[in-house]
Formats: structure tokens, C-alpha cells, sequence
């Protein structure tokens, strides 16, 4: 007697008290085809309603009594199954980023179920060439055997008696009758396989094979010396802008290929695909592919199924990419590590950094991380003064690759332009270089930095910004009731809206906001002969929206391209040679403890667009505060001296990587009742740390966004030096809302780092 087999199975509902494994026994019909990740069908609850699940664990034995374990009722056959390998990852997510397992799941598993196939017929000469030739005889002697007569010449005048089966009924004017004729007496076979859609692939002259320079070959020998040994670990690559980061990819990742192995590379923005892919496309052929949202849902399966049967060694896309189904994964890629686009603002609340550094860890797999401004928590990591378990490998690239040099940075003070009556948000020199650009037959690149604005009050005159006593971030504009304050987002504190500057007494005081429209309405008028193309959410609709805007601006049908963060990401054009940062005092008055290096980045990232040809280039970064360290060392190119500063402010303040912070945010329809949980969230935090010195308790405080869609949310943030210890508060929250508190009357959200 054959013994029973048993499965977990995790249902698919993303309701927290359903997040268990349910166990089932496999019926005999489908035990070989049961594999851990794969999805089946199930009878659930009560009424043994039909839902899909995924199984997690197979046992022989049985955890209840075996009388009352339901079958598992068949496979899902139109759903894509999961590995063992991403059920790890997703366990690993649930666990991190406090998420139910099957929201987890469905993170890991982007493409969910299958879409039609495309179809491609052939036509197929079943005859030897010699014997078609006298069935075509026979057939053009005849009055109503053309059609026929017609087809059978174009096989045979083929090269391997095989045509394509729309290309020949179109351009022979051929019905299905004559093929059916054919079929029939066994002439001809019509046959149809699958095909994958691919997503566009043009890419012009941008791939390029290049001779590293010795500090790139220096870099790569290392790392792929390290494969070869059976190391896998996590590596950073510190390279100024331009000095040949991907190229030092594209040579370590011919190795690990080269060894039978795949690799992820991750961008961070949809608009770096084009020219991204392009390289890589011209470096490793066919076998490289591409996954984004912007793709159809069929390309986005087809590309998929592609990765999952091996069809493919490169996938190349923004966050989703990383959950490609490799099954040889040995490299893991992440270009311009810093970027905010790789942590998910859905949830799971996931970073991509982190979460590819568990799954390099399970698929036996290195990991790379890139960037000319590495975010400080990376870089922390490979110092000394790091004493975690993930440490980093450090290389610097401190030169550009090829004739090209960094460009020279001039700062515009805009509050000498004020004092000099230029109230336009164009400063006199960045006007004047872009009128040279124009006459050079140049182009210029103008970058909004509009990341960031929330309501923050600033004076034009001095620069000053109105900031909070407590915990040094800028207070925010809240319209109330019948007045105006501001507010910090961190701790709570108020204050009425000011209406002259405390350091200048000045009247010009307030908001400060502009947009694409707005410049490109100014721009158009100051040089009405330029050519001028703004890259924003307006002008990149559609799938290839963010290509056709960035093939126009490659090939020169425009002078002047204006856009906001996307503008600014990895793009390489020869001819650019100016760069305006508009505003760039944006993310420097963020409510956010990282403004000053939000802002650093940013800086470094957009005046890195200028001068990558054999042209010099010229950047001009506009601002109130050109003082602030952020700024000057921006003007170096010095990310050193940032650094150091950064790191002691961090230090001082207790913020990460030196000190863990958690956020706890909830939400209710009633604000009393959120007001009420978060005050209880913050008495209990308080009494879980008492006696303990190196933590902080912050708040609670309204959210920056104190109402959304009639929820109104509060917020508290909690300091640590000890992240294990802000986990445990973590678990012992959620554990003590379930139990204290109507779950269906709030929602909370509880964030780590």
C-alpha cells in the first residue's frame, strides 16, 4: 500500500489571520506533479469553496488527524509555478518587512498567470524538390490550379522548402482552400509554434565594445578571480560619473556566463531600459531580455517563460526584474545602488538592496552594487567602523573612461540674483551658456529638482529655511482651521506660519514651486529658435514613451531637453555639454533626515549628464544655500568629504546606519481612534526601553500626509543603536494591536531603516 503524501499550502487571501500553511493530502493522480512552489486548487472553510494556494512543504506525516485533512482537488494549469528558492525569499520578506506570506508570494511571482500565446505558422514542403517540381507541372497545366500551382513554386524556389505562412498568403494572394488542398494530399504541412514576444529592440549605434583601461581591468580580474575561487560576496563599485561602471559589468558578467551561469541587472527607472539595454543587448546578443511594467502583460510572460527555460542569461529592468525565475543564478547586478526607486512604496515595503542581497545569499550568487554616490548605509558597510555580518568590498573608480573629463561646476547664488532683479528662475549664467550651446549647435540638459517638495517655507532673499528646534528638519506648510502653521513631521511641534524672516527680516517668504511646464513655457520664450522636448508623466505615456522621447533627444531633433528625476539617471549623450539644476535647494529642506544626501546625489548624479563626449561640459547648479556642505561638496565631485560630514551628523543625531530608527503609522476613518492606538503604541514603546539610554522614543506626531481619503494617520519613530531589539518591539506591537484593538478599525504600518 502506496503511504499518503502531504502538502502546506498557503491560501491565497492576504488577510493576516489566514497567513498560516494549511495541510492537504496529494491524491495519487497529481503526486509526481506536486512540487514545493507549485499553485494548486483547494477546497477552503466551511462551504469547501474552491481558492488557489500555494504549496510550501512536502511530509509524509500527517499534522491532524488524518479524518479530517481534505485532497488537494487539481493543479492550477494556467499559473506559473513559484521555486523553492522564491518561497525562501518570500519567507525571508514576510519576516523582514512585516507582510502576510502570500502578499510575499505574489511579490516574488510579478508575471501571475499566462496569457495567449502567439502563434507562428510555416509552410512546409513535405516532397523531395525533385518530385514537387512534377506535381507543379501537373498543376500549372491546369485551368483552376493557379493558386496551388503558385504556392508549390515558391517552396520550391525556396532555400529549405520552409516559408513563413502570413508572409507567402499575403504576398501570393493565397486562400486557406489552397492550403488545405495541399494538406491534404500530403504535399505541403502547415505547421504553428509558440513564438515569444520581445519588446522593442532597436538600438541604433549605442552598444559599444570597449578596451577597459587598467584600473577597470584591475577591478574585474578581482571580482571574477573571486568567482572562480567560489567566492560569493557582496562588492561596491565607487565610480565617479563616466568612468565606466557598466563596462566593469559587462566583463565580470561575460565570465560568470561564460561559467553556464544568469545574471539580474537592476536600474533604477523604467527610462534607463533604452540605452541600458542597449549596451548590453550589443555586448551578449539575444540572449539578453528586458522586464518592466510598461510592458505588455504578454511580452512581460513571454520574457518570463523565457528566463524560466533557460532561453536567456541577462535580464535586465528596474525592481520587479530581480524576481526573474532563474534557475542558475549567479550574479546580481544593481547600477546606482542609492536610488529611492528600488525600495517599494506598496507592500511589502521592500528594499531591493536588501532583499537581492538574501537572495544572492540562497542562490549561491555574487552581488554587485554601483554607483558615483552609494547611499551612506552601503557605504558604511565598508568601513572599518562597520561591525555587522554583511560587510562590502570597496573599489574606486576615480577617472573617466575615454578622452572625456568631470565638468566644471559653476554655482549660482539666487540670492545675489534676487538682490540684482532677476526674479526669474533662471539665473543670468546659466542664460547666457545655454545661448552659447545654441550658437555651438550643443545640447543642454535642464533638471527640475522637484523631488521632495512638501510645503517647505524658505525666504529669496537670505536662503533661510524655517526649520525645527527639535530635530533638525524643516517644518512643513499645514493649512488648519482658519489659520496657517507649520509642522515637523518627526516629534510634533508647532508653530504659527511666519510671515518675514527671522534672519533677514524680509518679506519674501513662503512656498517655493515651479514645474516642467512652467520652464519650458520660459525657455521657449528667452530662445525661440531652440529645439525643445520635456521628459515628465505628461510627455511619456504609452509603453515606449520614455524611448521616443530619448531616441529624439539621441539623435538631435532637439537643442534642449528639460525633465525631472528621470532625466537625470545613468543617460549618455555625446553632445551635451551644459547642465542646469533648477532649484537644487528641493531635497535640501526634505522633511527627511536624508535630505542632505538626497541632495548630495542628486548634484553629483545630474552634473555627471555633461561633457561624457570629447567635449568639455559646463554644469550650473542654482541655489539659495551654497554654503551647505551638501553643495560644496558637489562642486568637488568629493563624495569623501561628504561623507565624513554626513556619517557625524548621523552619529549625533542617532540616525542610520549608526542607529536603527523604526516608524509606526496608523490609520483609522475616526482620528481619535488612530490618535488613541498611537499613544498606546508610545507608552508601551517607552516602558519596553526603560533604563535604556541609547533609545529614543520621537512622537507620536500627525503624518505629513494627516489625511488621505478620509483615514486620518499618525506616526511615531523610535531610535535604537540595536536593530534586533526594534524587531522584537516590532513583533511585540503587532502582536499586542491584534489582540487589544478592532483589526478591521485601523490599519498600521511599521517600517525598519
Amino acid at each position: 500500500m502506496t503511504k499518503d503524501i502531504y502538502a502546506d499550502v498557503i491560501v491565497n487571501i492576504s488577510v493576516d489571520s489566514l497567513d498560516k500553511a494549511y495541510q492537504y493530502k496529494i491524491p495519487d493522480g497529481i503526486r509526481e506533479k506536486v512540487k514545493v512552489g507549485q499553485a494548486v486548487m483547494i477546497p477552503f472553510g466551511v462551504s469547501d469553496r474552491m481558492i488557489k494556494g500555494y504549496v510550501i512543504r512536502i511530509s509524509d506525516k500527517p499534522e491532524y488527524d488524518v479524518s479530517r485533512i481534505k485532497s488537494i482537488s487539481g493543479l492550477c494549469k494556467k499559473t506559473l509555478d513559484t521555486s523553492e528558492r522564491m518561497l525562501q525569499l518570500a519567507a525571508f520578506m514576510k519576516n523582514r518587512y512585516q507582510c502576510t506570506m502570500n502578499e510575499a508570494i505574489k511579490t516574488v511571482m510579478p508575471v501571475k498567470s499566462k496569457v495567449k500565446t502567439v502563434k507562428k505558422k510555416s509552410v512546409v514542403l513535405k516532397l523531395d524538390k525533385e518530385k514537387a517540381r512534377a506535381v507543379f507541372l501537373e498543376l500549372n497545366s491546369k485551368k483552376n490550379a493557379a493558386a496551388r500551382a503558385r504556392l508549390l513554386k515558391c517552396l520550391i524556389d525556396s532555400e529549405n522548402g520552409i516559408l513563413d505562412y502570413n508572409y507567402i498568403k499575403n504576398e501570393e494572394n493565397i486562400g486557406p482552400s489552397t492550403f488545405n488542398s495541399l494538406e491534404r494530399d500530403g504535399i505541403i504541412a502547415v505547421e504553428a509554434e509558440d513564438v515569444f514576444r520581445n519588446p522593442k529592440m532597436d538600438y541604433g549605434s549605442w552598444g559599444r565594445n570597449v578596451i577597459l583601461n587598467e584600473k577597470q581591468q584591475e577591478i574585474a580580474d578581482d571580482i571574477t578571480g573571486e568567482y572562480e575561487k567560489g567566492i560569493r560576496r557582496e562588492y561596491l563599485i565607487h565610480g565617479i560619473t563616466g568612468s565606466g561602471k557598466t563596462e566593469v559589468y559587462m566583463a565580470v558578467m561575460e565570465k560568470v556566463i561564460g561559467l553556464g551561469y544568469q545574471v539580474i541587472v537592476l536600474i533604477p527607472e523604467i527610462a534607463l531600459t533604452y540605452q541600458t539595454s542597449g549596451r548590453f543587448y550589443k555586448r551578449f546578443g539575444g540572449r539578453v531580455s528586458i522586464l518592466n511594467s510598461k510592458m505588455s502583460a504578454g511580452e512581460r510572460y513571454d520574457q518570463y517563460m523565457r528566463a524560466k527555460n533557460g532561453d536567456v542569461d541577462v535580464i535586465i529592468g528596474p525592481r520587479s526584474a530581480l524576481f526573474a525565475p532563474f534557475e542558475r543564478l549567479g550574479l546580481i547586478i544593481i547600477d546606482e545602488e542609492h536610488e529611492s526607486g528600488y525600495v517599494s512604496e506598496t507592500i511589502p515595503r521592500y528594499s531591493a538592496v536588501c532583499v537581492a542581497g538574501e537572495l544572492a545569499r540562497l542562490s549561491g550568487a555574487s552581488l554587485i552594487l554601483g554607483s558615483a554616490t552609494p547611499s551612506i548605509e552601503t557605504y558604511y558597510r565598508t568601513s572599518e567602523d562597520y561591525k555587522g555580518d554583511k560587510p562590502v568590498k570597496l573599489y574606486r573608480l576615480d577617472i573617466r573612461g575615454g578622452n572625456s573629463r568631470l565638468p566644471n561646476i559653476h554655482v549660482a547664488d539666487m540670492r545675489e540674483e534676487f538682490k540684482n532683479k532677476n526674479y526669474s528662475i533662471i539665473s543670468t549664467g546659466l542664460r547666457d551658456a545655454i545661448g552659447d550651446r545654441l550658437r555651438k549647435n550643443e545640447q543642454v540638459m535642464l533638471f527640475l529638482n522637484r523631488r521632495g517638495f512638501s510645503g517647505f517655507i524658505s525666504c529669496r532673499n537670505c536662503g533661510e529655511v524655517v526649520k525645527c528646534p527639535h530635530c533638525d528638519v524643516s517644518l512643513t506648510l499645514h493649512y488648519g482651521h482658519n489659520r496657517k502653521k507649520l509642522v515637523c513631521h518627526y516629534c510634533g511641534y508647532e508653530r504659527d506660519m511666519v510671515t518675514t524672516c527671522e534672519k533677514c527680516g524680509s518679506k519674501y517668504i513662503g512656498t517655493f514651486g515651479t514645474g516642467t511646464q512652467k520652464i519650458e513655457s520660459m525657455v521657449k520664450e528667452m530662445f525661440p529658435e531652440a529645439r525643445v522636448l520635456r521628459m515628465d508623466a505628461d510627455t511619456t505615456t504609452g509603453k515606449d514613451g520614455y524611448v521616443n522621447v530619448l531616441e529624439s533627444f539621441g539623435a538631435h531633433e532637439a537643442d534642449i531637453l528639460i525633465g525631472t528625476q528621470m532625466i537625470i539617471k545613468g543617460h549618455d549623450f555625446p553632445l551635451v555639454t551644459l547642465v542646469g539644476i533648477v532649484a537644487a535647494d528641493m531635497t535640501l529642506n526634505m522633511s527627511d533626515y536624508r535630505a542632505a544626501e538626497r541632495t548630495f546625489q542628486t548634484l553629483v548624479q545630474a552634473a555627471g549628464r555633461a561633457g561624457r563626449g570629447n567635449r568639455p561640459g559646463d554644469v550650473y547648479i542654482q541655489t539659495y544655500n551654497p554654503d551647505h556642505y551638501a553643495v560644496t561638496a558637489s562642486v568637488k565631485q568629493d563624495y569623501g568629504e561628504f561623507f565624513n560630514k554626513e556619517i557625524n551628523y548621523r552619529r549625533l543625531l542617532s540616525y542610520p546606519p549608526v542607529s536603527g530608527i523604526m516608524s509606526i503609522m496608523t490609520a483609522s476613518s475616526k482620528e481619535a481612534y488612530a490618535k488613541k492606538i498611537i499613544d498606546d503604541v508610545a507608552r508601551n514603546t517607552l516602558l519596553y526601553f526603560k533604563g535604556n539610554d541609547a533609545a529614543k522614543v520621537i512622537g507620536p506626531a500627525p503624518h505629513f500626509l494627516a489625511k488621505i481619503c478620509d483615514s486620518y494617520r499618525f506616526v511615531l519613530y523610535v531610535k535604537c543603536g540595536d536593530d534586533k531589539l526594534l524587531y522584537r518591539l516590532r513583533d511585540m506591537i503587532v502582536e499586542y494591536l491584534d489582540v487589544m484593538y478592532e483589526k478591521k478599525r485601523f490599519d498600521v504600518w511599521i517600517d525598519v531603516d
